[in-house]
């Protein structure tokens, strides 16, 4: 979306029952509304003066089961019947829609169910607008008698959906058992989701136990339908949600709940396939409220706030059709790492390592250059010889300015080849060891090094015992050179 667009608001009102009140003329209302909503969703965010895009298209495709159960009584009718009437109604409300494709799966209606087919499911009715006079007509042909291949019409619904990247497929599994050909098809359904095939399927049980749900939740969105009323009721919220606009604004307050941060680029991952859904750099007006964004609420999402180090919502509650505001505390201060004032730097570039206050690595930063972190306690380990530690604390709005005393170098004149360390020493006259030479090769040479005391323990390769190594005391200074030569023995 442009910066500075207004979307017009969105009234968080629930919605009438499509089949309900006011006969024809009042779902018709209905639908006219949630039309008006599907043309707004359908919009994507573009680029300051580009052309507006094309609206997209919503595809839903519906996977009705026509197994042998489907003849089971349900409330003094077969269930099948029950399903046909309200799809048949359902199609037929949403005819008129632009930008609208539906289509018809059917699995368990040409075998009976003694042939046990797991091949059983047929696109009955392909893609396309305004067909509803179509599927309706294909259903008053159909018979329910077969077996239940939910897994294998999953497969073969991703050949049915056209190749468009550019849709927005939809899903819609109507069925009153489980998967009776022994396979899975929660992993069928996931791995289609991640292939962008069709977004999170809904799955409506119907004449079902609740418990009945529990093996079908991980396919998608579940329903449960155990009764007729409820299964119309739960087919009217299915497409509600699929055509409704929906709307995310995303506050980034500090500690007080001002809102006060901005500019942060923000994910929303979706949670199934962990794949990135949107990327968002964080925008807000000269009044403090973030602008609109339009996501697409068949998904469901982690939102990572990409502050360093990052706040992550995990299941981010959107409610579809709705406005949602969210709020998250995002207090931020600035570390500033700074070179001492010294020309020219014997150390050249040098790195530092933030470390949250429970040692675990939040970023690495180079010196000369600024990092916001949250407001915190830190740990930062400037890549000195030796390394330069500090414990610091960050403040909302506060900048800290960490920097290393200015190096002095170390030169070792002598050519001799061995081997070597350097130790720093201790107030206590204890020793910390910093650094080895290079093994068994050349001792020359030019290191640049924090000031302090420091010892050098050195023996050479052709030396005949540890009691010929060299112990050597010296001292760096800063902005100076220290020479320390080295003898065989």
């Amino acid at each position: 979306m442009e910066r500075g667009h207004r979307l017009c608001s969105v009234q968080n009102r629930q919605a009438p029952p499509l089949y309900g009140r006011g006969g024809r003329g009042g779902r018709r209302h209905v639908w006219a509304v949630l039309l008006f909503l599907a043309l707004l969703s359908s919009q994507t965010a573009h680029a300051q003066n580009a052309a507006p895009e094309k609206p997209k298209v919503t595809r839903i495709l519906f996977l009705l089961d026509a197994s042998g159960s489907m003849m089971a009584p349900w409330e003094g009718q077969p269930r099948w019947n029950v399903a046909k009437r309200m799809l048949s109604k359902m199609v037929d409300s949403l005819n008129a829609y632009p930008n609208l494709e539906l289509g018809l799966r059917v699995y368990g209606h040409q075998f009976p169910n003694a042939d046990k087919n797991c091949q059983d499911s047929r696109l009955e009715v392909p893609f396309a607008p305004r067909n509803a006079k179509a599927i309706k007509d294909k259903l008053t042909t159909l018979k329910a008698q077969g077996n239940t291949p939910i897994t294998y019409s999953l497969e073969q619904s991703a050949n049915d959906f056209p190749m468009d990247k550019t849709s927005r497929n939809v899903l819609l599994l109507i069925t009153d058992g489980l998967e009776s050909c022994n396979r899975d098809p929660c992993a069928a359904s996931i791995a289609l989701q991640r292939k962008h095939v069709f977004l999170k399927p809904f799955v409506i049980g119907i004449g079902a136990e609740r418990d009945f749900g529990k093996q079908l939740e991980c396919l998608g969105q579940y329903y449960n339908a155990a009764e007729v009323k409820t299964f119309r009721t739960v087919m009217d919220d299915v497409i509600a949600q699929t055509l409704s606009k929906t709307t995310v604004s995303v506050n980034l307050t500090d500690a007080n709940g001002k809102p006060v941060e901005t500019n942060v680029n923000m994910t929303f991952v979706n949670n199934v396939t962990e794949q990135p859904e949107y990327n968002y750099v964080h925008y807000r007006d000269a009044q403090g409220k973030p602008d609109v964004l339009d996501i697409d609420a068949l998904q469901s999402y982690d939102l990572v706030i990409n502050t360093v180090p990052p706040v992550r919502q995990a299941n981010l509650p959107i409610k579809p059709g709705k406005a949602n505001v969210f709020t998250f505390k995002t207090p931020q201060g600035t570390l500033w790492l700074q070179n001492p004032p010294l020309t020219p730097n014997p150390y050249g570039t040098i790195r530092a390592v933030v470390r949250s206050q429970a040692g675990a690595t939040v970023t690495a930063g180079t010196f000369g250059t600024r990092q916001k972190l949250l407001a915190g306690n830190y740990e930062v380990e400037a890549l000195t010889l030796p390394r330069t530690v500090r414990r610091l604390t960050i403040k909302q709005g506060q900048e800290y300015t960490f920097t290393y005393a200015a190096p002095g170098t170390l030169n070792i004149t002598s050519d001799l080849k061995g081997y070597g360390s350097i130790y720093e020493l201790n107030d206590d006259e204890s020793q910390t060891w910093i650094y080895d030479l290079p093994y068994g090769g050349s001792s020359k040479v030019n290191l640049p090094m924090q000031p302090g005391a420091y010892r050098l323990v050195f023996r050479t390769s052709n030396s005949t015992g540890s009691k010929f190594t060299d112990v050597r005391n010296f001292t760096i200074r800063s902005g100076q050179t220290t020479s320390v030569a080295i003898f065989g023995k």
